[in-house]
């Protein structure tokens, strides 16, 4: 099996603040268009392709509950620090996972409070 992840779509109330928050964190920068009534701002291509985006529609609200998304990042301690100092909170600390060639994990509530997962090898 490929990719398993084909998209996805982080709900934001404030759009803006949100935007900015996944740019300082992942240090990269996102496409925004405008769609009628939806914004949305997609996060750079991987291997030809947009991996996702956030999205700001009138019954797409964020939610600590709902499906979690885990990001791969290079070095976890980074994104942490730069996740607390852009008005996010850790809710789960790195973690190692225990299977065999796993690597570690870890779960923030982003600035528009959905809860979203972390993922890298060392």
């Amino acid at each position: 099996m490929g990719k398993l992840v084909a998209f996805f779509e982080i709900p934001a109330i404030d759009f803006g603040r949100s935007v900015n928050f996944y740019e300082k964190v992942f240090n990269c920068k996102l496409e925004v268009m405008d769609c009628e009534t939806e914004k949305m701002a997609f996060f750079p291509p991987e291997d030809g392709k947009c991996p996702g985006a956030i999205s700001f529609a009138e019954n797409f609200k964020p939610s600590e509950n709902g499906v979690l998304v885990s990001l791969q990042v290079k070095n976890m301690e980074e994104t942490i620090n730069h996740i607390e100092t852009n008005g996010g909170k850790i809710v789960h600390e790195k973690m190692k996972i225990e299977a065999e060639g796993m690597g570690y994990f870890s779960i923030f509530i982003d600035s528009e409070g959905n809860r979203i997962g972390l993922y890298s090898d060392n």
